[in-house]
């Protein structure tokens, strides 16, 4: 008996063109979000879980973590289906800002805009660098930078 495959519905090396650009579906950050990343990472700083010490704040509420945004924007990127299945390696994150913090009932987005290509046939695809956006609700930005990604060339390219 054969093992089923999927086919990878992402897209592949040679597909992605300089001034491409990919906006994902938005997702809404929660308590239990922050509440589940401080118990991940043990990061209980009190901006992020103590609801009193943040209201006397400069926010004025709790901010979600900046590393728990960074990682939905990561999953968000993989919900637009042009990474699923092909993307070898997450290689580099350069250039990262924290701009405006995200609040609890915030609506999160990314834009991803590619920026430049680098064929790497030694390992079968090659480099994809993405300058990223994380916008709210308001289509503010809210973290800005650049990632650069291994991406899998076509079969038999």
């Amino acid at each position: 008996m054969s093992t089923p495959t999927t086919q990878p519905r992402g897209l592949y090396f040679e597909e992605f063109q300089v001034g491409m650009r990919i906006v994902s579906p938005g997702r809404t950050v929660t308590e239990a979000d922050i509440v589940n990343f401080a118990g991940l990472s043990g990061d209980f700083n009190q901006i992020h879980t103590d609801a009193a010490f943040s209201a006397a704040s400069v926010a004025g509420q709790r901010v979600a973590h900046g590393l728990l945004v960074l990682s939905i924007a990561s999953g968000l990127g993989m919900r637009t289906g042009t990474l699923e299945g092909t993307v070898m390696y997450f290689r580099e994150i350069s250039e990262w800002k924290f701009v405006k913090p995200v609040f609890i009932g915030d609506t999160v987005h990314a834009v991803m805009e590619v920026t430049e290509t680098k064929a790497m046939p030694r390992i079968g695809g090659g480099a994809v660098t993405l300058k990223i956006e994380v916008k709210n609700q308001q289509d503010e930005t809210t973290m800005r930078g650049v990632w650069t990604l291994l991406v899998h060339s076509r079969p038999g390219a």
